[in-house]
């Protein structure tokens, strides 16, 4: 079984840091009392968002690259669930940082409800593929879906969800312990 490749270790750290990095300039751009799409907190906020988005769907494609052997189909599906909600979140956040382009191809509504469903169902599928090739504790996905609970409740608990993302996904960034001669696995 191949190891946590260079590519899923950095993305599993990196794209929920940028969300948090985010939900914190979202709170500074908020600290006057309106969110402003002009402060530059506001858009390199979005930025943020825009690059987490995008290291999402890496590290779909990255978990489905090291999906357990039998789990093909099962762990394509769920790359491309969450690839398809990570569409609709640039889609909205291209929208966010250029009114033209919001504009000229507003999402539809119904994929603006699927987007997110997609994202979440996709990840916490792939993060369950995981789980079984023990690659990641049990936890792991169970706080993933925490974190997305989080963040649906109240977008202003983005920094929490973004750290509770982070939590989730930190095993995933560590090197296979297999392959170092090391025999711990997650159970």
């Amino acid at each position: 079984m191949p190891s946590n490749s260079v590519t899923v270790r950095f993305a599993a750290l990196d794209a929920p840091a940028l969300m948090l990095v985010y939900g914190l300039l979202r709170l500074i751009d908020g600290l006057d009392g309106a969110r402003d799409p002009g402060d530059l907190a506001w858009i390199a906020g979005h930025l943020a968002f825009f690059a987490a988005m995008v290291l999402f769907g890496v590290l779909a494609v990255g978990l489905r690259r090291i999906a357990p052997p039998g789990a093909g189909p099962v762990a394509t599906v769920a790359a491309a669930m969450t690839l398809s909600g990570v569409a609709g979140f640039l889609w909205v956040i291209a929208g966010d940082l250029s009114p033209a382009f919001r504009a000229a191809a507003p999402l539809p509504e119904p994929l603006q409800v699927a987007g997110p469903l997609l994202f979440a169902l996709g990840m916490l599928t792939l993060l369950g593929l995981m789980v079984a090739a023990r690659r990641a504790p049990a936890w792991s996905p169970l706080m993933f879906g925490a974190g997305i609970v989080a963040l649906t409740l109240d977008v202003g608990n983005l920094p929490l969800a973004a750290l509770i993302l982070l939590a989730a996904l930190a095993p995933l960034a560590r090197p296979d312990r297999r392959r170092a001669g090391l025999t711990r696995r997650y159970v």
